[in-house]
């Protein structure tokens, strides 16, 4: 396996592939081929899972198959392409799903970490419209801008991001897209404010990183929604005050949820989970006239009905993507509150140990 910058080769390794639409997993032999100008080629040494990989199993955003899933993961810079300047071989990377240009429209706004040059690509390909992997003769198609279930994978450095090699790597995976994604939900998206009220629906990867953020924000009252009782502890521990089980309330969440709010409802509400009925639910449980949902999760619906007259009151719904985190700007923020161990910031022993018995968990690849 060659990492001569001039004239690296294809790689054949092991990864992780989907053929078709809601078919099972395999492992596979797949050729891995050289980085062209303007990228680099990683070989991966963790990986995670998240949510998003099982909606892109069924076909989420578009049919793609086959492909190489995986879009967190922390890896080891094996090769560069042409007019690579700013990354070497050795470098520790994780990847990003959306860049930032720092000079288009949109990041120049402050509005909105949706880069115009370097957005979310659901293309499956390279910014050349080809890919870099195959197996059995056949175009793999990449997931968003890379692939970690792989052994090797290559991305365009616009996404992916230098880490510090002092890190945790294992859990340092999860800020390519799960924990980021809900810590900014929080912290960037809805900027919680001191003393205010929230209510966070699914306490995954995603969900806790909301509830942290919320906690760091100086949310006094934080409410967790979710259906299994285990989550209950570690969301404690992170910052959540008060937790609903909506089998065991027996009680519509809204209405728990005002229950707890002495009928009024929260300031901020995050949806999580990308169900559907949640959505209309969280904007259900806050404040009328000045209650903000913000949706974070990914679902496969593609509509979702929405009882607007809360709307209609004043009430806000918006959407974010990567928790409207800037990741040159503002990811290395992140970084070095984890590195510097912000207590309780992740990674804490409580979310070291939810990882660990969760389908969020960090795996290394030893396939």
């Amino acid at each position: 396996m060659s990492s001569n910058l001039a004239n690296p080769q294809v790689i054949t390794c092991k990864a992780i592939v989907c053929w078709d639409n809601e078919e099972p997993l395999r492992l596979e032999e797949i050729q891995v081929d050289p980085p062209k100008s303007s990228e680099i080629r990683v070989k991966m040494l963790y990986a995670s899972l998240c949510h998003t990989d099982i909606l892109c199993t069924r076909g989420f955003p578009t049919p793609l198959f086959p492909r190489v899933l995986g879009h967190e993961g922390v890896g080891e810079v094996e090769s560069i392409g042409e007019g690579v300047e700013d990354f070497k071989i050795g470098d520790l990377v994780i990847p990003v799903f959306l860049g930032e240009c720092q000079e288009c429209e949109n990041c120049e706004s402050g509005k909105t970490n949706l880069c115009l040059k370097y957005g979310v690509d659901f293309s499956g390909l390279m910014p050349d419209g080809t890919s870099r992997l195959s197996a059995k003769g056949k175009k793999l198609y990449h997931l968003l801008s890379c692939a970690t279930w792989a052994e090797y994978m290559v991305t365009d450095v616009n996404y992916v991001v230098k880490i510090d090699p002092t890190m945790h790597l294992p859990y340092a995976s999860l800020l390519s897209c799960g924990y980021t994604t809900g810590f900014g939900s929080a912290w960037m998206a809805a900027k919680v404010e001191k003393g205010s009220s929230v209510a966070i629906f699914g306490l995954g990867a995603v969900g806790l990183g909301a509830v942290e953020a919320a906690r760091m924000q100086g949310a006094a009252k934080i409410i967790g929604i979710d259906i299994n009782e285990k989550k209950k502890d570690t969301a404690e521990i992170l910052g959540m005050t008060h937790f609903i089980n909506p089998k065991e309330s027996g009680k519509k969440n809204t209405e728990a949820v005002k229950d707890l709010t002495g009928g009024m409802g929260v300031d901020y509400c995050f949806e999580c989970t990308g169900v559907p009925s949640l959505i209309n639910e969280a904007i259900q449980s806050t404040k009328p006239g000045r209650g903000q949902t913000i949706v974070v999760g990914a679902g496969n619906d593609p509509t979702v009905a929405i009882d607007f007259l809360p709307l209609l009151c004043g009430g806000n719904l918006k959407g974010c993507v990567f928790g409207q985190i800037k990741v040159k700007s503002q990811l290395p923020i992140i970084m070095d509150m984890c590195k510097n161990k912000v207590k309780p910031f992740m990674p804490t022993l409580a979310m070291k140990s939810y990882l660990l018995q969760s389908m969020t968990v960090s795996i290394e690849h030893n396939l």
